[in-house]
């Protein structure tokens, strides 16, 4: 976006973007992980203002995560090591997209993670079939167990081949979210792009970590974990500047955004929509005073 635009989208009001052909309201979405699957916040707000939510990371088979602690805060965000926890696959199409559905109208976006490819086409398949889900978004930052416990994020032969797995077997508009812990963003991208990705969500989590001071000891059961809030914002524009001035697909930037002035940077970097997580978990209201301040 340049700066035009934007200053015609604050006078006009209008925010409303296009993922894809998937016509949202405004650019703002929850992130995956951040939001659960809406009704949880639905009892806050009326969560049709969002533009567009990314539920609970899903994987093939119901995880109980990793063990507590698994959160510690930060002085300008937080470490988290949840695990993925999730009913799994079948029960979100059973039981969590009906419920999500009844107090959500617009479109969703299904992140899907895996540890394996297999796990990952299938998930995928399976999803592609509900008609309330109209995005897939890869999580390709995920313990690729059978290949040295890398992430399938941090090769962009890795990337490729999970992205050129899922494609064959759905319909829908593929996003793979990337991971920042690579040396190159750029590669990464290009690789998942010219596999047949639709868009790209950028960026997932770093990797940090805390000490407790009266103990001595990582303050996280599993020692390191995702840091997240605004103390990574700057870092992610920076990659989604990159990611979106090198491939000819939609973005959609992540990582660190909690207020109107985020979004904006966001999409003047080249996103074409937000997606807002740790925000949430400080104020359940985050998304909702970003649309009215936008």
């Amino acid at each position: 976006m340049e700066i035009k635009e934007l200053r015609e989208r604050e006078q006009s009001g209008d925010w409303s973007v296009s993922l894809s052909g998937v016509k949202l309201d405004n650019p703002v979405i929850p992130a995956s992980g951040c939001f659960g699957f809406g009704y949880g916040m639905a009892e806050y707000y009326d969560i049709n203002i969002l533009g567009s939510i990314s539920f609970k990371g899903t994987t093939l088979n119901p995880r109980f995560g990793n063990p507590l602690p698994r959160v510690a805060e930060c002085e300008a965000g937080m470490i988290n090591s949840v695990g993925l926890q999730n009913p799994g696959i079948e029960k979100v199409i059973s039981e969590e997209l009906p419920k999500m559905r009844a107090v959500f109208h617009k479109p969703i976006i299904a992140n899907i993670s895996g540890f394996a490819i297999d796990e990952y086409v299938e998930c995928c398949r399976l999803i592609d079939k509900e008609e309330q889900v109209e995005i897939i978004e890869l999580n390709v930052s995920c313990p690729n167990v059978h290949g040295g416990g890398m992430s399938f994020g941090t090769q962009p032969e890795s990337v490729a081949e999970v992205v050129r797995a899922v494609k064959k077997v759905i319909n829908k508009p593929l996003y793979v979210k990337l991971t920042p812990n690579v040396t190159d963003i750029v590669a990464i991208a290009k690789a998942a792009v010219d596999a047949g990705a639709d868009g790209l969500c950028l960026i997932n989590t770093m990797l940090g970590m805390r000490i407790d001071l009266k103990t001595g000891k990582p303050i996280i059961a599993n020692v390191m974990g995702g840091f997240s809030g605004p103390a990574i914002f700057p870092v992610a524009l920076r990659m989604v500047w990159q990611v979106s001035h090198a491939v000819d697909v939609p973005t959609i930037g992540c990582g660190g955004v909690s207020t109107a002035d985020d979004v904006k940077e966001m999409m003047l970097a080249g996103a074409t929509a937000v997606q807002v997580g740790a925000a949430n978990l400080r104020d359940p209201y985050a998304c909702k005073r970003i649309i009215e301040n936008l």
